[in-house]
C-alpha cells in the first residue's frame, strides 16, 4: 500500500464532508466578525471569501463582493484602508482611510473580533453538549465498553458501572500528577499500573458492590490490560450549570492549548517531524473527524468545539499575518505615539507571513509523514 493509498484509508468521505463543514463554518463566522465589527465602525469591506483562490462564485451585496473560492483552507475579509494603496507614481504607501483611520480600540476591535467569534462558538456548543450529555462527574470512572474474553468480563464488569473508589478509597475530584492537575477518574490508569490486590467499589442500577481480584500489571515485560474503555461519569445539568462548566473548562485548557502550540514551535525550529498528538495538520484532522463521525453526532461536535478554540487560541498569537501580530502592531504604534512606517509595517508583516507559511507547510509534511 503507497503513501496515497494509506491516507486514503484513513479518511472516509462522510469524514472529508464533515472536516469541511466544520472548518467552514469556523472559518465563514471567524470572517463574518471582522466584517460586522468593520461596518459597525462605517469602515467599507470590499470583499468577503469563504475559501482561498480561484474564485468559483461572486455576488455583490451591500458593497461588499461575496465569493466562494475553490480551496477550503480558510477564508478572508478585503477591509478598506488595510492593505497599502498606490500612491500614484507606481509605488504604494500606508492607507490613511477606512480602517487605517480608526482609532486604537476601533482597529483592535476589528481585529479581536474574529478569535473572539470562535471562542463564543466554541462555548456556546460546549454548553449544548453539557446540557444535553451532562457535566463530567471527575470522582466517578464510567465504564464505557468491555472487550470480550478480558479479565474485566470474568470479573463480571459490564459496560454502564460507574466506579466509585479503589482500594476503598473514594476517588478525589482532581489529583495532581508531575506538577499538573489532572481529573480524578484519569488515576484508575495509575491504579492498575502497579501489580497486588486490587479492589474497584461500582455502582450498578442504585446498588454498590465490591470487585476483588489479584492484579499483576505486567507479564513477560508486556503491560496487562483489564479490558475496559472508561471515561468521566456524568451528571444531569441546566444549562446555566452547563455554562458554567463550560467556561470553567475553557479556562482550564488555555494552558494546555498553549503548551501545544509550544511544542509546535519548538519541533519546527528543530524539524522534528515526529508524531504530536495535541497538534494535527489538515490530514490529521480529516482522520479525526473521520472516526468521530463513525462514533455520532456529539463526538463531532466535540471535536468542532476543539476546532474553534484551537482557532481562537491560534490566531491571537502575537506573529505579524495573525490577528494577535496585528494587534500587537496597533499597540506598538500607540505607545509610540504614531504609527510604523509603511517600509517598517510591510517587513514585518512579510517576515510574519512568511513564518505562518512555512509553520503550515511544516505541519502538512508532519502530517504525511506518518504514512511513510
Amino acid at each position: 500500500m503507497n503513501v496515497f493509498q494509506s491516507i486514503a484509508a484513513a479518511l472516509t468521505p462522510v469524514g472529508l464532508l464533515w472536516t469541511l463543514l466544520i472548518i467552514g463554518v469556523a472559518t465563514f463566522l471567524h470572517e463574518l466578525a471582522h466584517y460586522a465589527l468593520a461596518r459597525w465602525q462605517g469602515v467599507a469591506v470590499k470583499s468577503f471569501s469563504v475559501g482561498m483562490g480561484p474564485v468559483l462564485v461572486q455576488r455583490p451585496w451591500r458593497g461588499t463582493e461575496w465569493r466562494l473560492s475553490l480551496l477550503p483552507i480558510g477564508g478572508y475579509v478585503e477591509i478598506d484602508g488595510m492593505a497599502p494603496e498606490e500612491d500614484g507614481q507606481g509605488g504604494y504607501r500606508q492607507a490613511t482611510r477606512g480602517f487605517a483611520a480608526l482609532p486604537a480600540w476601533g482597529k483592535i476591535a476589528v481585529l479581536l473580533a474574529g478569535p473572539l467569534m470562535n471562542l463564543v462558538l466554541a462555548l456556546g456548543l460546549m454548553t449544548a453538549t453539557f446540557a444535553s450529555q451532562g457535566v463530567p462527574a471527575l470522582d466517578r470512572a464510567r465504564i464505557e465498553s468491555v472487550q470480550p474474553d478480558s479479565r474485566a468480563e470474568a470479573l463480571g464488569l459490564r459496560a454502564g458501572d460507574v466506579i466509585v473508589a479503589l482500594n476503598g478509597e473514594a476517588i478525589p475530584e482532581t489529583r495532581t500528577v508531575d506538577g499538573q492537575t489532572r481529573p480524578g477518574w484519569e488515576g484508575l490508569r495509575d491504579f492498575l499500573a502497579t501489580s497486588g490486590p486490587k479492589t474497584l467499589t461500582v455502582r450498578r442500577d442504585g446498588e454498590t458492590r465490591e470487585v476483588a481480584f489479584d492484579w499483576q500489571a505486567q507479564v513477560s515485560g508486556e503491560r496487562q490490560l483489564l479490558g475496559i474503555g472508561y471515561g468521566p461519569d456524568v451528571d444531569d445539568a441546566s444549562v446555566p450549570v452547563a455554562f458554567t462548566t463550560a467556561v470553567t473548562t475553557t479556562t482550564e485548557a488555555v494552558p494546555q492549548i498553549l503548551r501545544a502550540f509550544g511544542g509546535l514551535f519548538a519541533r519546527f525550529l528543530t524539524l522534528d517531524l515526529s508524531r504530536d498528538e495535541n497538534v494535527s495538520g489538515p490530514i490529521g484532522t480529516a482522520e479525526i473527524v473521520s472516526q468521530a463521525a463513525n462514533v455520532g453526532f456529539w463526538a463531532l461536535v466535540q471535536i468542532a468545539t476543539l476546532l474553534n478554540l484551537s482557532l481562537a487560541f491560534f490566531n491571537l498569537i502575537p506573529i505579524p499575518g495573525l490577528d494577535g501580530g496585528r494587534i500587537l502592531l496597533v499597540l506598538v504604534g500607540s505607545l509610540r505615539g504614531r504609527p510604523l512606517t509603511f517600509s517598517q509595517e510591510q517587513a514585518i508583516n512579510l517576515a510574519g507571513f512568511a513564518l505562518v507559511m512555512l509553520l503550515m507547510v511544516f505541519v502538512v509534511v508532519r502530517d504525511v509523514s506518518r504514512f511513510f
